[in-house]
């Protein structure tokens, strides 16, 4: 029997499948794009709530407690606890589901953690698209907890729908790391650790800070509360409060949500540019040739930018063809991926089914190889196959915009086999030309998944 689709998985709250679907969108893979964009119309439902503060702060704890009192009114709950990246193995060093272990078993909690791996603010870089795989699955809350922040590692109020700021007594200036940015995020304060001196001083220093500020009448004002995060103390109440932000902002949710998706999309374009600009507009290396002049003052960095902006402009007035791989029909693709992999060292990806062919990768660091082997006798490389054994089948030609590319193509004769672009393999959209177009060569133009 087939396992069933991923995204079926994920929608029926399978733990091996969230797992799965954040793993690939931690990885930036295109396949983990393509599941979001499947996903998004899923979501929408469950309420985010981050939790954030300086080291030692006791945000874990609080997390774990708070987790049991939404579980006892009856909700569902995912956490996401960013912790710092190990320098070993790239993961979380921390993990901080060794810390929630009541909740191991509790099939309405669902634990992932996951690693900065440099970025910074205090989430990871992919926390607001793992969210929305637990909002997906039907998670009623979805718990945020950040890694310790600093003054102005603020990206929190970019993802939750409320910021709950958690502070400790006892650690000297108390209020040094609400100034600035953290200051002004904080739906709820809590001083966790209430049971140690200094805190009704903390409380009393945060109360002071927060008169200085004009809010307009009726606006909701941050309450500051206390917590023993270890006992359980004021964990009721903290639950009681975030009822009442949601309900005193359920007018303003869905700009807060529209402000959250501007700010989201303004980063996923600048990454996605980026990346058309190291793989579609510079060679190989050029670059680190940039930098160099940058820094040996023979151009500044405006200049460079500038430059390459042009570049990237002008590529969009032409199809912008590259080679992007060369495909090889195989009767059984094994035994060549092993002489690859012996002879000459070249990795190959797991195997992806495509229609009524399964394709694999072989990377040679540049243009890649793709070895397509038919699933049945009646797919079309088992009758190329039949005729002609293996040998080269097609050549595969990356372009920006597959339909703006098809219409320039078919406007200068060219005859296309598909006359939509249609699902390919890593998330990318395909369509391939007729032969008699291009000599009797099978040309399969490629875009790569932009979601």
């Amino acid at each position: 029997m087939a396992e069933r689709p991923l995204v079926d998985r994920v929608l029926a709250r399978d733990p091996r499948a969230l797992a799965r679907a954040i793993s690939l969108i931690e990885n930036e893979s295109a396949a983990g794009a393509t599941l979001v964009g499947r996903l998004y119309p899923h979501t929408g439902r469950a309420y985010l709530i981050g939790i954030t503060g300086p080291p030692g702060a006791g945000k874990s704890t609080l997390v774990d407690r708070l987790t049991a009192e939404l579980r006892q009114q009856g909700s569902t709950v995912g956490i996401l606890a960013v912790d710092p990246t190990s320098p070993f193995s790239g993961g979380a060093i921390l993990g901080d589901r060794v810390r929630m272990q009541a909740h191991a078993e509790d099939a309405g909690v669902f634990i992932r953690s996951m690693a900065t791996r440099g970025h910074l603010g205090g989430l990871a870089r992919t926390t607001a698209e793992a969210a929305l795989v637990l909002d997906a699955a039907g998670f009623d809350l979805v718990l945020i907890e950040t890694v310790g922040v600093g003054q102005d590692e603020v990206e929190i109020v970019r993802t939750a729908d409320i910021s709950v700021v958690t502070v400790v007594p006892g650690t000297g200036d108390e209020v040094q790391a609400l100034k600035a940015g953290i200051m002004e995020i904080a739906d709820i304060f809590v001083v966790n650790k209430a049971d140690r001196e200094g805190a009704d001083r903390t409380a009393a220093s945060i109360e002071a800070m927060l008169t200085l500020e004009q809010r307009p009448a009726g606006e909701w004002r941050p309450p500051v509360m206390r917590t023993v995060a270890t006992t359980g103390t004021g964990i009721a109440d903290l639950a009681a409060t975030i009822d009442r932000f949601r309900e005193a902002t359920k007018n303003a949710l869905a700009t807060r949500r529209r402000a959250r998706a501007e700010w989201r999309l303004r980063e996923v374009l600048g990454r996605a540019f980026m990346q058309h600009v190291e793989r579609d507009v510079l060679r190989a290396g050029e670059f680190d040739e940039l930098l160099t002049k940058i820094a040996g003052r023979e151009i500044d960095p405006y200049g460079a930018a500038a430059g390459v902006m042009a570049r990237a402009t002008a590529r969009q007035d032409t199809p912008g063809c590259v080679l992007d791989h060369v495909g090889i029909a195989v009767a059984d693709a094994a035994e060549l991926v092993a002489l690859f992999d012996r002879r000459f060292g070249l990795p190959t990806d797991e195997p992806e089914a495509v229609g009524q062919h399964r394709v694999r990768f072989v990377g040679t660091g540049g243009a890649t190889l793709e070895l397509v082997e038919p699933l049945s006798g009646d797919a079309p490389v088992a009758k190329f196959l039949e005729k002609r054994g293996t040998a080269l089948h097609h050549i595969c030609l990356r372009v920006p915009d597959i339909e703006r590319a098809m219409q320039e193509l078919t406007s200068r004769g060219v005859r296309f086999i598909d006359t939509a672009p249609r699902p390919g393999a890593r998330g990318s959209r395909i369509a391939f030309i007729h032969p008699a177009s291009v000599g009797g060569l099978l040309v399969e133009l490629k875009e790569h998944a932009t979601r």
